[in-house]
């Protein structure tokens, strides 16, 4: 009998020690998880949640905006002014679409904090990118000179230099846009750029079926 006291009385004492060992593990568990949670945090707090001023994305955005914005012009003269309405109808989407872009590409920087004009040279953005620019234009972009000439024309010359004028800026277009298909790594800007390679690779083959039937008018 004193034996088995003795027993009973070792079994109860060691219940508080597990106790004991349960709740240190526990707390130990507790501080390591909040300690992760902490630097999970830390780290998200001081990553960049978007590109930055100088990234190629925002050199894509600010340069493809500008790029656009003439496309825009020229689709909009097209659309008023050519005598074939099948020129007059690509003018009008041409325009609708890359205005559309614009939109899309400007509400992306100021998303980013970000001015939609940066200070950076054109092409600053893409390797080699300055050396693609003629007298200051950005790839495919129409001089001023040419860009007077289709306001001033009429008839059917207003259907070819808009045809002609549309398919070196969409070559040029589609170039800059591939270049930030291969260096980016946002996926919203890397859809956008593939969306305008494809929207304009398959104009391509419009514009130049419809500059033939301009130029046998």
């Amino acid at each position: 009998m004193p034996a088995e006291s003795v027993e009973d009385g070792d079994i109860a004492a060691d219940h508080p020690r597990e106790r004991r060992g349960y709740t240190v593990l526990t707390h130990a568990l507790v501080a390591l998880v909040t300690l992760a949670v902490g630097l999970a945090v830390g780290f998200l707090a001081t990553r960049p949640s978007h590109p930055g001023d100088d990234s190629a994305e925002a050199g894509f955005l600010r340069d493809m905006a500008t790029h656009h914005g003439q496309a825009v012009d020229m689709g909009m003269i097209a659309y008023a002014n050519a005598t074939l309405p099948e020129v007059r109808s690509l003018g009008l989407d041409i325009g609708l679409t890359q205005h559309g872009q614009v939109n899309i590409m400007q509400t992306w920087l100021r998303e980013w904090g970000l001015n939609p004009n940066g200070s950076r040279p054109p092409m600053a953005w893409m390797p080699d990118g300055e050396e693609s620019l003629q007298d200051g234009l950005m790839p495919g972009m129409a001089t001023q000179e040419q860009m007077e000439e289709l306001r001033r024309a009429d008839g059917k010359q207003v259907d070819i230099l808009f045809l002609t004028l549309m398919r070196q800026h969409h070559l040029g277009g589609i170039h800059m846009a591939q270049e930030i298909v291969e260096i980016s790594d946002d996926d919203d800007v890397k859809w956008l750029a593939q969306t305008m390679v494809e929207t304009q690779q398959s104009e391509m083959n419009v514009l130049a079926d419809l500059l033939k039937q301009a130029q046998a008018a």
